[in-house]
């Protein structure tokens, strides 16, 4: 014990001793607490402090209000719902990836679209498409069913839309607990006689149980802090994140939405602790290691003609909500006129479609070296380096995955508009465009940094420990050894980034000032005036930016 206790003083005095890594450590700090601690403070300050005196007025105001109670309530409801399908819906895929065996090669390619699809899109996406086919002029309600009053907006349109968006996450991370369970404990429970229904649901099951749970909390919060979809296809559903955004926007009553915004973070950071500190942890624990040996996939046709039949339909439905966008760019006018034009893109580049574009590239591309660089900083730092502040940068910088974007939004604006930052350095930052790559950088940070640790902890100690040997500092060590170690994820980490950037919407429609065009501001703003075509020829030329950065990076990669 004290030999560990000396080994970590050593530790700590040789890091004091070397400015790159305090300077490091010293920089981290201060972002760290400027831009996502000081923020959430001042959202919490806003709430409880009024005309000097602390008080719970504010949160007695807003709960009082029906319409409040109500968004609470439907938004529980909302992502008890998601969650649950989505899981289902995952576990589902994931079974038939891992244990049947696929007849047709097309099936395979279809469930690894369907995996990057989300990723590569827009958050809103299928809401446009949902819209476009069964709403009431729907392609398939109006044209195929000759349904004229068809309604998808309310819960069951959110729910849709969330369930197809949120499922695959849900699919891959199921994936790999399936492929980690060890194919010799199913094999003695059949050679035992269970059945393979009773093989599932008394040996995998119980195994997968803690996994699940943390697939449905991941959902959960990932619907609860979803703004995009509800906005567009919500109707009258009102959930936390549109209220908040309407309690700015409508009625001007800041205060009151800092205390909405305090409560959101409130439940999304109890799921995010239960998540990531109780479940991911379990799950490790649960399922360890790599299977001993290959599993033998199920090929008795009872089983696997309709798992595979489901799967396939599901996932080729969501391959058809997708197609629907560039269709829905090309048809003069939905519902109306399907003859095929190239007038909506016309439009777009006739309108502010260039600036749009520009504006949201430029943005991307700076935030995304900054943010890949300070995670695998973080990432190198939380592994392998011992320090006091250590446990507050990887909590902090994992924070903001727990923080609804337009809590995030609601933060910056008090915090940078109305805060303590009228003079000095930050003064004037709100409305430019440093405070969006800020929030760029703020929301794309943790998962860069989870993607860092993963790669580093892979990596033995030894390596670095040899360039020290060596005589080369920290610096050089991390520039010439521990980065090309990682570039693989460094490179993830850097597209993931540009990615999440150029989609955003929920963390800065509050800041964007009309002095900056953004796409996706654009595709919401057009969608919500029922300019589908123009919406949808935004959304086609944006997927085609990300998923070009996505084939760059496998590129990168395989090199």
């Amino acid at each position: 014990m004290a030999a560990k206790k000396t080994s970590a003083q050593l530790d700590r005095k040789k890091l004091l001793s070397d400015p790159i890594m305090m300077g490091m450590i010293i920089v981290l700090l201060v972002f760290l607490l400027l831009f996502i601690v000081y923020p959430l403070f001042v959202l919490l300050i806003d709430s409880i402090y009024t005309e000097g005196t602390l008080t719970l007025d504010v949160f007695k105001r807003v709960l009082s209000m029906e319409r409040f109670r109500q968004a609470f309530v439907n938004t529980v409801q909302l992502g008890l719902i998601t969650g649950i399908l989505s899981t289902i819906i995952g576990l589902l895929f994931a079974y038939v990836d891992v244990y049947v065996k696929l007849r047709f090669r097309i099936i395979e390619k279809l469930f690894n679209v369907v995996s990057l699809l989300p990723v590569v899109s827009p958050p809103f996406v299928l809401s446009l498409s949902t819209i476009m086919l069964f709403g009431r002029s729907g392609i398939i309600t109006r044209n195929l069913l000759k349904i004229y009053d068809s309604n998808v907006y309310g819960l069951k349109g959110i729910v849709i839309v969330q369930t197809l968006t949120f499922f695959p996450v849900c699919y891959l991370m199921l994936k790999g607990l399936l492929k980690n369970i060890d194919p010799s404990i199913e094999e003695a429970a059949r050679d035992m006689g269970a059945s393979r229904w009773k093989v599932f649901t008394s040996v995998t099951l119980p195994l997968m149980l803690p996994g699940l749970g943390n697939a449905f909390l991941v959902t959960f919060i990932e619907s609860v802090a979803d703004f995009a979809n509800p906005m567009l296809i919500g109707g009258d559903f009102d959930t936390l994140a549109t209220t908040i955004y309407l309690q700015v926007t409508g009625s001007y009553d800041s205060t009151g939405a800092a205390a909405m915004s305090v409560i959101l973070l409130s439940l999304t950071l109890i799921l995010f602790f239960i998540q990531k500190y109780y479940l991911e942890r379990k799950t490790a624990a649960t399922l360890t290691g790599k299977a001993s040996r290959e599993r033998m996939p199920i090929t008795d046709k009872s089983v696997t003609v309709p798992l595979t039949t489901i799967c396939t339909l599901l996932a080729a439905f969501v391959v058809l909500m997708y197609i629907m966008i560039p269709f829905g760019a090309l048809f003069k006018l939905w519902g109306r006129d399907y003859s095929l034009s190239l007038k909506w893109f016309e439009y777009l580049f006739k309108y502010s479609g260039w600036k749009a574009f520009k504006d949201s590239f430029l943005l991307s591309i700076i935030a995304a070296p900054i943010t890949a660089l300070m995670s695998m900083v973080i990432a190198y730092l939380v592994v392998k380096k011992k320090f006091r502040s250590k446990a507050f940068i990887e909590f902090t910088s994992m924070l903001a995955m727990a923080v609804p974007g337009t809590v995030l939004g609601i933060g910056f604006i008090r915090g940078y508009a109305n805060g303590i930052f009228q003079t000095g350095l930050l003064k004037g930052v709100y409305g430019t465009a440093a405070i969006l790559i800020i929030v760029f950088i703020v929301r794309s940070l943790p998962v860069g940094t989870r993607s860092g640790i993963s790669a580093l902890r892979q990596i033995d100690k030894s390596i670095e420990e040899s360039a020290y040997d060596l005589g080369a500092g920290s610096g050089k060590v991390f520039t010439t050894v521990t980065l090309p170690l990682i570039k693989d994820s460094f490179f993830s980490g850097l597209v993931t980034s540009f990615v999440r950037s150029i989609t955003a919407i929920s963390a800065i429609i509050l800041l964007v000032t009309p002095q900056f065009l953004l796409i996706t501001c654009q595709i919401n703003e057009f969608a919500e005036k029922g300019y589908y075509g123009v919406a949808c020829a935004y959304a086609t030329i944006l997927i085609a930016i990300v998923y070009a950065a996505v084939l760059l990076m496998n590129l990168f990669i395989k090199v």
